[in-house]
């Protein structure tokens, strides 16, 4: 087994979750979230990344607004909605839970 497929599939279930961190503090564009995503060692390729913003906004999670750039061409950003910061806050419970119950598996406590 490689550790390095494991761990991209484990990256792969928590994406559309820290998509929704990230712009839970402020609203982004594409290639922002990718930086941070990247700073935070969970790389992602535009390819990944735009299919989650669309299936996100479509869900109602997000939302976006283009803004000129002084440096190309207008920028989409995306905010998150008042229905994707309820979200967020479901996902951060289960994200909890989820940590406490392998702490209990790992520790048998």
């Amino acid at each position: 087994m490689n550790i390095d497929n494991v761990k991209a599939q484990m990256r792969k279930g928590t994406l559309e979750y820290c998509i929704l961190a990230i712009l839970s503090r402020n609203d982004a564009y594409a290639s922002g979230i990718i930086a941070e995503l990247k700073e935070a060692e969970m790389i992602v390729v535009e390819g990944t990344l735009y299919p989650i913003l669309s299936r996100q906004k479509n869900q109602g999670l997000l939302t976006y607004r283009w803004e000129e750039s002084k440096q190309g061409p207008p920028r989409k950003y995306y905010a998150i909605t008042e229905s994707g910061r309820a979200f967020l806050a479901m996902l951060d419970m289960a994200w909890a839970e989820l940590v406490d119950q392998i702490r209990r598996i790992r520790t048998g406590v």
